[in-house]
């Protein structure tokens, strides 16, 4: 997996890593005011989230479980 996790205690809800996250991976818990991870499988990488977080609550691993897929047009 690329996106591993987003820590909770340390999530401030700001929704920064959401409106970056160009694949729609990251989502808002109305619930619980954090960001969460819906669809993993689709993060590409490019550690936007992790970047544009301000308090570092996102860990971005380097590998991915699932190849990349890509079009040539």
């Amino acid at each position: 997996m690329a996106i591993e996790r987003i820590d909770a205690d340390i999530c401030i809800g700001c929704a920064a890593c959401v409106d970056s996250c160009a694949m729609d991976v990251i989502r808002m818990d109305d619930e619980q005011g954090v960001a969460v991870i819906r669809y993993p499988g689709d993060c590409i990488l490019c550690h936007f989230c992790e970047f544009d977080c301000p308090v570092d609550a996102i860990t971005v691993s380097p590998d991915k479980s699932e190849p990349l897929m890509l079009s040539w047009g």
